[in-house]
């Protein structure tokens, strides 16, 4: 059969795909014995997409693998026909397969089915802090590259984790119900756009001052006066912010009251931030703060990519303080913070109103904190490690100027 480029009304492939002219080529480099990474070399293709060329398009009626370019394009153009029927659509046993990994029963040590909480799929994702479905629950990838430990000579048994995928959220590929998607680890009833995952961070965070441009005194915390900040967020959006000085572990707690319209008036896109933490509120809120403090203790501050912290150079201005932000998902660049964050939660768990307690408890909450004695301290207190830095730091400067 003459390949498809031959044909005038034929769509020319893109360049993802092997043409016709590279295919002559790789034969013509073949018979001349040329390896898979020579040929890639000279096609300024990545190897594995020769190595798969070979494998997958040549000719094998002599009973052995005959790459020929015809052949190849027949076998390229067969297998990009669509719309082409799904695997667990046709293949019943690897469809209970799969159904039995991703949405099985789980059971007891004894063999006893458990049924689990009973949850009525809504459509939606699942709900956080909410009863979710029991189920074995493994990933996708699990399922399929488990497949080849269970059915090791049976290649009927294969299918990719993003076939399960599609199965589960493509409509007209719905080879699995849809409630299924339950039994995901994320829950979620709709896919993440692949754009949505590559995203940036947020636009008011240049380079200049990412984490890894932090002066290397507040990495090994020699000199206190380095800060790490974060919010602590309960119900309805309530919010306390905190600050946790690196080396001394000295905790301050922002006290961020809901605005008197909140619960009154509805939200307003780009409007004010009615629940107390917006970028302006926690910027005030700061400054107030740490304004109280010597200027030795006022040397940066790290926050996570919040958009709460969107006003950092008004901060800087008004503080006297360079604030840094970490990486995307990396709360482990400002591990002093998140652990003081969960000491906190002993006060204020998790699920509850913070907006009920006011300044006067938040300084009580501080001061019980930093009045405990801590291990990376050597057993003292973050108060009297910090007291001992400051008179420290004030008997050599009397000691300079005299």
């Amino acid at each position: 059969m003459p390949p498809t480029h031959f044909s005038q009304s034929s769509k020319p492939p893109s360049g993802r795909y092997l043409s016709f002219a590279e295919r002559e080529e790789i034969a013509i480099l073949r018979a001349q014995g040329q390896g898979v990474r020579a040929i890639a070399r000279q096609l300024d293709r990545p190897p594995c997409t020769i190595s798969r060329e070979l494998r997958r398009n040549a000719a094998t009626r002599s009973g052995a693998l005959d790459y020929r370019a015809t052949t190849a394009q027949w076998h390229a153009d067969r297998s990009a026909r669509r719309p082409k029927p799904a695997k667990l659509a046709i293949n019943p046993i690897l469809r209970d397969y799969v159904q039995d990994r991703l949405a099985g029963m789980i059971a007891s040590p004894d063999g006893a089915p458990l049924v689990g909480p009973k949850v009525v799929w809504k459509g939606r994702r699942a709900v956080h802090r909410q009863n979710r479905r029991w189920a074995t629950a493994w990933s996708p990838e699990q399922i399929a590259r488990r497949l080849r430990f269970d059915f090791p000579e049976d290649e009927t048994m294969r299918i990719s984790h993003e076939a399960i995928y599609q199965a589960l959220y493509v409509q007209g590929r719905g080879a699995l119900r849809r409630e299924l998607t339950a039994c995901l680890r994320t829950g979620r009833a709709l896919r993440m756009p692949r754009a949505r995952t590559r995203r940036q961070g947020r636009t008011f965070i240049s380079p200049e001052i990412m984490i890894s441009q932090r002066p290397v005194e507040a990495a090994d915390r020699a000199v206190p006066g380095h800060w790490e900040g974060d919010l602590i967020v309960g119900l309805g959006s309530s919010a306390i912010g905190t600050l946790v000085e690196r080396t001394t572990r000295f905790t301050l707690l922002l006290h961020l009251p809901r605005m008197t319209s909140h619960g009154q008036e509805a939200r307003v896109k780009n409007g004010p931030a009615l629940a107390g933490h917006g970028a302006e509120a926690v910027r005030d809120a700061i400054t107030r703060t740490i304004i109280t403090l010597p200027e030795q203790l006022r040397r940066s501050l790290t926050w996570d990519q919040g958009a709460e912290l969107a006003q950092h150079a008004r901060l800087k201005i008004d503080a006297g303080v360079q604030v840094y932000f970490c990486d995307p998902h990396s709360p482990w660049q400002r591990g002093t913070n998140e652990n003081t964050n969960g000491l906190l939660r002993q006060y204020f768990p998790k699920g509850t109103d913070l907006s009920a307690h006011n300044a006067n408890d938040l300084e009580a909450v501080a001061l019980a904190l930093n009045t405990r004695p801590r291990k990376t301290l050597g057993w003292k207190t973050p108060a009297e490690t910090l007291d001992e830095f400051l008179r420290v730091s004030h008997t050599n400067s009397v000691a300079t100027t005299g």
